[in-house]
């Protein structure tokens, strides 16, 4: 029996992946990513423009609860030099982040009651819209960064092991 085309094509079109933007590859170094969430981010036409452009950098930045509300702060999205003359553009503004009521409940109790950090981990396209990846995070160490990389290089180092023989 023959499935119709229609069928056919919604059976084999996965999912596409999101586009990463930007990534912070220093929140891994620096915390233990315990939660991650999805939040959409407010923007401005000439930030969307940079964007898609690939000008964009989370590497200083974090996330900060203020009156129920999340923000971004610190992240730089450097502008195009052809958005409009008139218009100041800011690159480090702080960007409001979109989050249900109940995942932002979840975040004040956990960085008010339990001590944890919210930090920014990656930007990236899901179905044409910019959304930001958020972790609950513990700070970590030194030793414990020291315990990490060492568990890296050796990983790296039986990869290659495995490789050669």
């Amino acid at each position: 029996m023959a499935r119709s085309s229609t069928a056919a094509s919604t059976a084999s079109a996965a999912k596409p992946a999101p586009r990463l933007i930007a990534e912070n590859r220093r929140a891994r170094h620096d915390y233990f990513i315990e939660e991650r969430l999805e939040a959409g981010l407010a923007l401005e036409g000439w930030e969307v423009k940079a964007m898609r452009a690939g000008k964009a950098q989370l590497a200083e930045a974090y996330v900060y609860v203020r009156n129920g509300e999340a923000f971004l702060i610190g992240a730089h999205l450097s502008p195009l030099r052809t958005v409009s003359t008139h218009r100041l553009a800011d690159p480090v503004r702080t960007r409001k982040l979109l989050l249900h009521r109940r995942e932002l409940d979840h975040l004040i109790g956990a960085t008010e009651r339990r001590g944890y950090t919210i930090v920014p981990l990656e930007l990236y396209w899901q179905n044409g819209r910019a959304k930001l990846q958020i972790g609950l995070a513990k700070g970590k160490k030194q030793h414990d960064k020291r315990a990490s990389e060492k568990e890296r290089d050796w990983q790296r180092a039986r990869a290659r092991l495995l490789r050669r023989s």
